[in-house]
């Protein structure tokens, strides 16, 4: 059983969430700031938070920052549509996808189950044997789930070690972002494409000396992203 925290200021919210989230088999935590989800996800194990961006006392933004200094916990933001920069900059301290309000209960219901799903694979379940994948400076541990560039490990969210395996595994290939949500989230984007340029520019900053002149991780300019080798300088 997936032990998954709710947090929103609004109870109704964290209510409704609670009956669509009932359909699967999963206990429910419940907080209603970003202090209160802080201080549970620093004292029970979860598999999964869906977060709240403006709330009294910690707003959500805050606590995705605080969390990621301990836990690698896939968290999905609760936004609203006047919300964007700060879904934007969410995604960039660690948040792993977002979902709109109103909700759409089987939309909420897919990202959970593709986020989860991710989570316990990279955490060790997954079915296919482990791999090792280098390419350039770049190595990456399936089985250990470490990223080395240049000898020098890197931290990386669950939703950055997929991105950075799938492309790893197929190098020179250039994927759109529509293609790439797919392969690693596992579903249709539902407008959601944005997130991986978000993710991108953040795998950039850990495996790139200079992200802005990127030696592995590159942008086809109007088709999508590819894996390389580095190139000669």
């Amino acid at each position: 059983m997936y032990n998954i925290l709710i947090c929103d200021d609004q109870r109704d919210i964290v209510n409704a969430l609670k009956i669509y989230l009932s359909m699967g088999e999963y206990r429910l935590f419940e907080a209603y700031n970003g202090l209160q989800a802080l201080e549970l996800a620093r004292r029970q194990e979860l598999h999964l938070i869906l977060m709240d961006i403006m709330m009294p006392e910690m707003d959500g933004i805050t606590a995705v920052q605080e969390i990621r200094k301990f836990s690698n916990v896939p968290i999905i933001l609760l936004t609203a549509k006047s919300e964007n920069e700060d879904k934007v900059r969410g995604l960039n301290l660690g948040a792993d996808d977002y979902v709109t309000k109103p909700f759409v209960p089987m939309e909420v219901l897919a990202r959970v189950r593709s986020q989860l799903r991710r989570y316990t694979t990279l955490g060790g379940r997954a079915e296919d044997p482990p791999t090792r994948l280098t390419l350039g400076g770049v190595c990456l541990d399936d089985e250990t789930k470490v990223v080395t560039v240049d000898g020098e490990a890197v931290s990386l969210t669950p939703t950055e070690f997929a991105i950075l395996r799938f492309l790893m595994s197929n190098p020179g290939k250039v994927f759109s972002s529509k293609a790439l949500y797919e392969a690693v989230w596992k579903e249709a984007p539902l407008g959601s494409e944005g997130a991986v340029a978000v993710h991108i520019r953040h795998l950039r900053e850990k495996i790139e000396i200079d992200p802005s002149d990127p030696r592995y991780l590159q942008v086809v300019w109007g088709q999508g992203y590819k894996m390389e080798g580095a190139r000669d300088r």
